[in-house]
């Protein structure tokens, strides 16, 4: 009885997928086998370096695929001066095979260095930033410390128009003082003048009361002298008390 299929001594084959890479090399031997004999256009050999830009070979990946490809025309090749031909033929196809990947690295540095350029003017901008916040974060502190000076120097307004103020208090009650300690200095004179001078003139009018009793009736031209003398003593003495009396109350008040 055979055995079962599934342990059949005979291996059965593995079928393997094809790569990108490996369909590249395929259609890239074809393409340059169908150049070297039919010398085709350029739009195939463009796709090809298309398709190597797509799956993310590099220039030196195209450059072995072709050497590859080359090397397996060349075998079948039979004098030099074919094999030559066939390289030059190769060469040409190559160079527009690999045109696409060129033209991608071209975009590629152009948009490195406007990359760069971009960063390049981020820096400074970050550098004109960073300078314009070292500005404001000076004069802000400029602001804080005159707002600060500011604040002290309306504390110490405050605090000089207090004592100011005290003082123009005490300086009011000292010339309230000094004005009443001059207006009582001047009514106490003015009493001792209107004493002394009222004295004195009550002193000449006991003199001429005096001298009136001893003068003659002989002698009428001086009596009438002395009465008119008295009279005039009289007067002096109302003035002076009046002017004493109106003299004090004005300045007490």
């Amino acid at each position: 009885m055979p055995p079962p299929a599934c342990f059949s001594d005979k291996a059965s084959p593995i079928m393997t997928q094809p790569t990108p890479l490996s369909r590249l090399e395929g259609r890239y031997l074809k393409a340059l086998r169908h150049h070297i004999r039919d010398d085709a256009g350029t739009v195939p050999n463009r796709r090809l370096g298309e398709h190597a830009v797509a799956i993310g070979l590099e220039t030196l990946d195209l450059a072995r695929i072709h050497d590859q490809a080359l090397a397996k025309l060349l075998s079948a090749a039979g004098t030099a001066t074919e094999r030559a031909t066939m390289t030059t033929q190769a060469g040409e196809f190559f160079t527009e095979a690999v045109m696409p990947m060129e033209e991608t690295h071209r975009i590629a540095l152009e948009a490195s260095a406007h990359l760069m350029e971009i960063i390049e003017t981020l820096g400074r901008r970050t550098e004109e930033l960073a300078i314009s916040k070292r500005e404001l974060e000076r004069e802000t502190s400029d602001r804080e410390a005159s707002e600060a000076a500011l604040k002290s120097s309306h504390i110490a307004f405050d605090a000089l128009l207090r004592e100011s103020r005290v003082l123009e208090s005490q300086l009011k009650g000292m010339a309230h003082q000094i004005l009443i300690a001059n207006e009582q200095e001047k009514h106490l004179v003015s009493t001792q003048l209107r004493d002394e001078i009222a004295q004195t003139l009550l002193g000449l009018h006991v003199r001429l009361l005096a001298l009136k009793q001893e003068v003659t009736e002989s002698h009428a031209s001086i009596t009438q002298e002395i009465a008119a003398t008295q009279q005039l003593v009289e007067e002096s003495v109302q003035t002076i008390q009046r002017f004493a009396l109106e003299l004090g109350p004005r300045h007490e008040s």
